[in-house]
């Protein structure tokens, strides 16, 4: 009799997932698909790469184990195809990316590559701990996402 109660709120919760997957991506038209993707990932790319950085500077107190869950994170993140975020026509509309992106997609996926190889390198030095190899990775880190955000990222857009 004690598995009754549980087996219906295991019933309840799977018609709330089955009732509001659609209302979780109903928010993406086929037009947008491809922009919700990258602001998405380069949303989650910011929520790690940033408090990496806050503690480097010493904004927030150093955690050798969280550096390395953030590294970890960013690399994941750099191995999946961000590229599936600008397909062609994913220009038009409200968006950050300047159009050059699409003129010349091979400097521009050259870019994304250089930020995922300094990720990799980063991640190495935050799992080793090595406080003067994480701030080299960081360092390297930030100046290939800013050679994407000098030739590719629109400053002037909500934020």
């Amino acid at each position: 009799m004690r598995d009754h109660p549980r087996k219906i709120l295991l019933a309840v919760t799977a018609v709330a997932v089955i009732a509001l997957s659609p209302a979780a991506t109903s928010h993406l038209n086929d037009q947008e698909v491809s922009q919700s993707y990258r602001q998405s990932w380069f949303a989650m790319v910011g929520l790690n790469f940033s408090p990496m950085v806050a503690m480097l500077k010493g904004e927030i107190p150093w955690n050798n184990d969280q550096m390395a869950a953030y590294a970890d994170e960013l690399a994941i993140l750099t191995s999946m195809n961000s590229m599936r975020g600008f397909s062609d026509g994913s220009d038009k509309g409200t968006t950050r990316a300047k159009p050059g992106i699409w003129q010349n997609k091979e400097d521009f996926k050259a870019k994304m590559d250089d930020m995922a190889m300094a990720v990799e390198s980063l991640q190495e030095a935050a799992n080793s701990g090595n406080r003067k190899a994480i701030a080299g990775g960081i360092a390297e880190t930030g100046k290939a996402c800013k050679a994407c955000h000098d030739e590719y990222k629109s400053k002037d857009y909500l934020y």
